[in-house]
């Protein structure tokens, strides 16, 4: 990535880009309808339930239910090849270059997650703190995409792939911490597809419906684990063949397809469903207390705090060094941005509390984190932005 981004990198940042403006309006829409007289009828559409009773059995689920548990288990599939793209001949591929944004994203996961922690601790509120560690890298890359050349090409693969890794960080946490009502029968069920894929992987199998299919019943049986189902994403794509990672590689196709419909399809209804928040006396009463103001504080900034002290402590210590056309102002702009978490942040919220009030106002702590983290880091990147255009003239 010397002398560019790469087609597919550029394919990936373009898609979520567009992902990030339709998540805008698909939340905007959603609140404005949530609060008029369209509200119960809104409601009523994603609670209704679909699906089928076979005897005793059922899979009949809220609309809701089928788009946080399945098509986000797509959206994991996305994010999990993306991680193995990253860590084969990415940015993550380098251990001297992946080290400045594993540090960053190490940085902006536990200075959140301590901020949260310690304003909830002992409380109902306390599993909320894995709500400020998640980056929303569609909506990220969406705000970075405003500055245009004004900013340099590292930035934009440095902010990626911080994002990337937090979105690692996130999938080991929900795995570890948010897993409800373990069964492990259907776990074990789970787990032996997988190593079978994994066993077709090394056999050089590449029909994608032989790990697509399987990968269907695996997504079964993890979802009756108790484990969320959304971890059969990343299991799925790291069963899949990468090989050299060429165009004719499953992997990449796979990629690929999925971008679009991911970024225009998947998440702007995740947000549909998601923040169709109405917004009481209740629920502004409780924004005053200690899961919010976590919330806030630990996006807004816990994040960048984070991020530009672990960057500077793996750059002081030679570990890692900075792009030569990335100054602290880029990074420390590029953390700001990371505060917004939306996606991944409302996903936690959904799995870290059952009560319905709690549930709403992480929702609206997390949109004004978010909307804080998106203007100031604009700012901060339009002031760095002048000086690297000017340089650039310069030379």
């Amino acid at each position: 990535m010397k002398n560019g981004l790469t087609k597919l990198f550029r394919e990936f940042f373009d898609s979520e880009r567009t992902g990030g403006y339709l998540l805008i309006i698909c939340t905007a829409v959603s609140l404005t309808i949530a609060n008029s007289p369209l509200s119960g009828a809104y409601t009523s559409l994603f609670k209704s339930k679909i699906g089928f009773d076979i005897g005793a059995f059922s899979m009949n689920y809220p609309v809701y239910h089928w788009i946080n548990d399945l098509l986000m288990a797509i959206f994991f599939l996305l994010v999990g090849l993306e991680i193995e793209r990253e860590l084969y001949i990415g940015e993550l591929s380098d251990i001297r270059k992946a080290m400045l944004p594993i540090f960053a994203a190490v940085g902006g996961m536990l200075v959140p997650a301590l901020i949260h922690f310690s304003l909830n601790a002992g409380t109902e509120t306390q599993s909320g703190f894995g709500i400020p560690m998640a980056t929303d890298i569609a909506f990220a890359i969406g705000m970075l995409s405003l500055l245009g050349k004004r900013v340099p090409v590292s930035i934009k693969v440095f902010l990626t792939a911080l994002a990337i890794i937090d979105d690692l960080g996130a999938i080991i946490m929900i795995a570890a911490f948010y897993s409800k009502g373990f069964s492990l029968l259907y776990f074990a069920l789970a787990m032996g597809i997988f190593a079978m894929l994994l066993i077709f992987n090394r056999l050089k199998v590449n029909s994608m419906p032989l790990y697509l299919i399987p990968g269907l019943f695996m997504w079964f049986f993890m979802h009756e684990s108790g484990v969320h189902a959304t971890i059969t994403g990343v299991l799925l794509a790291f069963a899949i063949p990468f090989r050299d990672g060429s165009e004719g590689s499953m992997s990449y196709k796979l990629q690929h397809f999925l971008h679009k419909p991911v970024a225009l399809v998947i998440i702007p209804l995740f947000a549909l469903a998601n923040t169709g928040i109405p917004i009481t006396k209740e629920l502004i009463g409780g924004l005053l207390s200690s899961n919010p103001a976590g919330i806030i504080l630990g996006l807004f900034l816990g994040k960048p705090l984070g991020i530009f002290l672990l960057s500077l402590i793996a750059v002081k210590t030679g570990i890692s060094s900075l792009p030569p056309d990335v100054k602290w102002k880029h990074v420390l702009g590029a953390g700001m941005l990371a505060g917004i978490g939306f996606t991944m942040s409302i996903f936690i919220s959904l799995l870290a509390f059952d009560n319905a009030l709690i549930v709403d106002t992480s929702k609206v702590a997390i949109l004004c984190a978010s909307v804080l983290s998106c203007v100031t880091g604009i700012i901060m990147l339009s002031i760095a932005g002048r000086q690297y255009r000017y340089e650039q003239i310069e030379n």
